[in-house]
Formats: C-alpha cells, structure tokens, sequence
C-alpha cells in the first residue's frame, strides 16, 4: 500500500493552515488524524463541522458512541484518543472497558446507548427492534435516536480514515479489550 503522511502544516492549503492554527491553539497540537483528513481541501473542515454540529447527544453519552463504535471497527487511533478523553469526562478505566464492550451496567440510560449504539455499527445501521425499544424505554427520545445515528455515522468516518490510512497513533494506546465483546 501507498503509504499516507500525516501532512504538516506547510503542506496543506491555505484554509486548512487556518483550521490547524484553531485546533492547535485549542489542543496544544493538532492530532494526527485531523491533520491527515487536511490532505483533502474540504474534509477537515467538513469533518469538524459535523463533530461540532449542535447534537442532543453530548459529554458522556457522545463518548460512549465514540467509544463503542471504535472498539466495533477496531481502530485503535480513536480508541486511543477516547480513552483518553472519557477518562477527562469521568469514566473510570473499568468503566471505559465495559464501555467499549458494549455495555455501561453503572448507568441503565447509557447501558441502553451503548447496547443501540454497538448494534447499529454491527449491522451496518439494521438495528434490532428490541434495542430501539430498550433505547426509548430507558428515557431517550425520537429526536436522540436521529442525532445518535448522526454521531455513529460521524465517528464511523473517522474510524474509516484511519482504517484506511494506518497513520501512526499519537494518543497512548488504549489498553486491550481481553473479554470478549458481550452480547
């Protein structure tokens, strides 16, 4: 395979230069796989759009998608990068663990997030009716099933670039899932 640099910021366009001074200047640095969706003129921008787009689905409930979504398809960048930040949003390493299997037992609401949220990433969106139900039945609504779909979608991408790229991991690594995923 080709191989992808993660460009500097010499190497990007005008626009992104600017978008990598705002992410810098937030940060401290700008995380590999931002600066690895700036080879395209649009892509971090657009991306960053979306990530920051108004969502009903936030803090703790957007890292537990972020998190059950990375484990499904396996990327270990963002599995890095949301460990590290679900432990900044108070889950504890047990807790990101169990997380990352699929379930979140301390709390019944996110339980049932994390249940949808591995199902829709498993069946490419098909999700189970039993889980909807369980999904609404734990006090989420129509408006939060639509906008946690949204947030599958939007950490499927980022999982997919560097699926697709194997740009190096500047995050500590997440440590490994050693159970196996629960059903």
């Amino acid at each position: 395979m080709t191989p992808i640099n993660v460009p500097s910021r010499d190497e990007v366009s005008a626009a992104n230069q600017a978008i990598f001074d705002q992410i810098a200047a937030k940060f401290g640095k700008v995380p590999n796989l931002y600066a690895t969706f700036a080879h395209s003129e649009h892509a971090l921008g657009t991306y960053l759009a979306l990530q920051n787009a108004r969502s009903s689905i936030v803090g703790k409930a957007r890292e537990v998608i972020n998190l059950v979504v990375s484990q499904v398809n396996d990327c270990e960048y963002c599995l890095a990068a949301h460990t590290v930040i679900g432990g900044m949003m108070g889950f504890t390493p047990d807790q990101i663990l169990e997380i990352r299997s699929g379930r979140a037992s301390f709390d019944a609401k996110l339980d049932a997030l994390a249940r949808l949220a591995r199902n829709l990433t498993e069946t490419r969106g098909h999700a189970d009716p039993a889980l909807v139900d369980a999904f609404f039945a734990a006090g989420w609504s129509k408006g939060q099933l639509v906008d946690a779909i949204v947030a599958v979608g939007d950490k499927t991408i980022s999982n997919y670039l560097h699926a697709t790229t194997r740009i190096p991991v500047d995050f500590p690594a997440a440590p490994a899932l050693t159970t196996r995923m629960a059903a």
